[in-house]
């Protein structure tokens, strides 16, 4: 990073002193052709048929002459650009731009040193930085990915993400430092804060989540599991060990596989299990019926009781009064 920083400003050192041996003034206060507007010192100085350029502030897009659809806000802001369609905001963002094109570069340094490479996106301070010729790589964080030089198809979300990838592809990184020690690793997906990958140059792996990050784990929750059918005839089981790594072989400390019944004989077993269950919620479920008409007969026999009751004691005659003798 110093390293940078002094090519850097030795680069911008060089310009004042360029300006200064020229005793140029700023821009003239006269209309650009070509859909162009520039407003500061030496702002698209050098435009000669490139069109609809946007360029303020020292030096930005200084160099451009047949570039097209830029823009530039800040000083030394795609200042060597002669890329089409790339939009750098913040000092020194795009600063070292050739040919490349379609880059979007926010943030202080940038994509700085980028020379060629295209449809990168850095959002933050020193974002893709260093990356020279690396494209389709997404940088969303200070210092994201600030380390890539030519590894390309990339996504970096969050400060420092795969900080020292440098000619790694194909990696996603999100969380404050996720996959920061990563350096040409490829494919792999780290998720969380702190998660690291476990070699510097692996390939492939997804880590979700830091042993380091917290004092105890946590439950894991993954929607899309329960409750969802399986091919039985094609299932396999999966084990964990203690790490948390998952497999569908399990193996003993020394890397040689564990005798465990096969899957299929595993499988056919709690396929009897489950026709067991089904079978006995069968019967539970008829003698549930059974039950539930039994009582329906109950009640209406009771009903027709409470009837014959009532009638009976309607039509019982009434008790005769027989008088005394005197």
């Amino acid at each position: 990073m110093k390293n940078r920083n002094i090519i850097c400003a030795a680069v911008l050192s060089a310009l004042v002193c360029f300006s200064l041996l020229l005793k140029a003034q700023a821009a003239p206060d006269l209309a650009l052709p070509g859909f162009n507007t520039a407003d500061g010192d030496h702002a698209l100085f050098s435009v000669t048929t490139g069109i609809a350029n946007s360029a303020f502030g020292w030096y930005a897009l200084f160099a451009d002459s047949d570039g097209s659809y830029n823009t530039a806000v800040g000083a030394g802001a795609l200042d060597l650009n002669n890329g089409t369609e790339n939009t750098a905001v913040g000092v020194a963002a795009l600063l070292l731009n050739a040919t490349g094109s379609n880059n979007n570069a926010v943030g202080s340094t940038a994509l700085e040193f980028n020379t060629t490479g295209t449809f990168n996106n850095a959002h933050g301070r020193a974002a893709l930085t260093a990356n020279v010729d690396g494209s389709e790589n997404n940088a969303f964080g200070d210092l994201a990915l600030s380390s890539n030089t030519s590894g390309g198809t990339n996504t970096g979300i969050g400060d420092d993400t795969l900080f020292s990838v440098t000619t790694g592809n194909s990696n996603t990184a999100l969380g404050d430092e996720a996959g920061s020690n990563l350096v040409d690793g490829e494919g792999n997906i780290y998720i969380g804060a702190q998660v690291q990958a476990g070699a510097t140059d692996e390939i492939q792996f997804i880590r979700i989540g830091s042993d380091s990050a917290f004092a105890f784990p946590y439950d894991t929750y993954i929607a899309g599991i329960f409750d969802r059918t399986v091919d039985m005839d094609t299932a396999v089981f999966v084990f964990v060990d203690g790490t948390g790594k998952l497999g569908t072989i399990p193996i003993d400390a020394h890397g040689n596989k564990v005798a465990v019944p096969t899957p299929q004989a595993m499988l056919n077993e709690l396929l009897k299990e489950h026709k067991k269950v089904e079978e006995q919620q069968a019967s539970i479920s008829q003698l549930k019926s059974e039950m539930q008409a039994m009582i329906a007969q109950l009640k209406e026999q009771a009903a027709q009781i409470q009837k014959v009751s009532a009638q009976v004691e309607v039509n019982k005659p009434a008790p005769q009064v027989v008088a005394s003798k005197p």
